[in-house]
């Protein structure tokens, strides 16, 4: 029998593989050692595969794809509907091998190796950032008990860390002034290792033409950029902006019944770094905006008028995720006050 779907549940070292024919027959159920996935699949005739969405996924749909197969990746919560009976690994690869059939099924787009190191290095600058905001704060704190009050902003640190150093008159001890010299070499660290990787995404940036496209949209810079064109992939893969809006969590949730729309807070799927980015964008845009000439009238006064700042904020943010996917999808450049056709 020729195998036409198969459903892989991934995992660290023991992998349990589901197939079945065109006449939905299961042909192979069985484990797989990791040494043994690519001698299976270099001996099966191109077929349809479907994993989850987890830890690992790209790199194994990027090595079935080269084998010749069709690779479909999909989010774990799509396919647990699927699992029949109690959960075990058997059974998720059974469901896998259900849901990538279904024509409803909602895909992930497979990430090339370039991707996911671009968005590694966001990781990392993240993971950075998050150490030097802590890392300011136990200064600023441990300050705090010997009555030395530093205002908020790691640049203050900076600044005043030095003076209280050499100040004879603090009554800090000898023991204290070594754990602040050193406490404050780690926040230079940190802030030398945010400012390195900074510069490796400006300078993949500059030499992307999406990413470039993307950064002329009021809000959205070279990070925020990168991070969109490296996480979205192939925009087609979204049927409109709005799904795509949808994807970063920017559209409210639902709970409609019996012909009654009630629309309720964003709903903050999705990636929420992506989330994030776009936000603190559209906030930055809002804050300059009032001393803008083109602001009188527009789109953006007319609902900063009738909504609180957070709300246009998040408003701004969601048409800007709907511009990305027309730059994207239409291979076109941002034109100030475009305005569509009628139809």
């Amino acid at each position: 029998m020729k195998i036409t779907t198969v459903g892989i549940d991934l995992a660290k070292s023991v992998f349990h593989i589901h197939a079945v024919d065109e006449n939905e027959k299961v042909v192979v159920k069985k484990q797989l050692r990791r040494n043994q996935v690519v001698p299976f699949f270099t001996n099966l005739e191109p077929c349809l595969v479907g994993m989850e969405a987890c830890g690992g996924a790209h790199y194994w749909a990027r090595k079935l794809e080269q084998l010749g197969h069709v690779v479909k990746l999909m989010a774990p919560q799509f396919v647990k509907p699927y699992v029949k009976t109690n959960k075990h690994d058997a059974a998720d690869a059974e469901a896998i091998c259900e849901a990538v059939k279904r024509p409803n099924m909602r895909f992930v787009s497979i990430k090339n190796a370039e991707q996911q190191a671009l968005l590694s290095v966001h990781r990392a600058r993240q993971s950075f950032v998050k150490a030097r905001t802590a890392q300011a704060n136990q200064i600023r704190g441990l300050l705090a008990e010997y009555g030395i009050v530093v205002p908020q902003g790691i640049h203050n640190i900076s600044k005043r860390l030095p003076e209280i150093l050499e100040d004879g008159e603090n009554d800090l001890s000898g023991v204290f002034r070594q754990l602040l010299q050193r406490l404050g070499e780690h926040l230079k660290a940190l802030d030398r290792q945010v400012g390195d990787l900074e510069v490796q995404i400006q300078v993949w940036h500059r030499d992307n033409v999406a990413s470039r496209k993307l950064a002329q949209i009021p809000g959205i810079g070279p990070l925020t950029a990168s991070a969109l064109v490296a996480s979205i992939g192939d925009a087609n893969s979204f049927d409109n902006g709005r799904q795509l809006a949808a994807w970063l969590g920017l559209v409210p949730r639902q709970h409609s019944t019996g012909g009654k729309s009630n629309l309720l807070g964003i709903s903050k799927r999705g990636d929420t770094y992506l989330r994030t980015l776009l936000v603190h964008g559209a906030k930055s845009v809002i804050r300059v905006a009032e001393g803008k000439p083109n602001y009188k009238g527009g789109w953006l006064e007319k609902l900063m008028g009738r909504r609180n700042k957070n709300v246009a904020a998040v408003a701004l943010a969601n048409k800007n995720a709907r511009t990305v996917w027309a730059l994207l999808a239409h291979d076109r450049n941002y034109e100030s006050g475009y305005e569509p056709l009628a139809v």
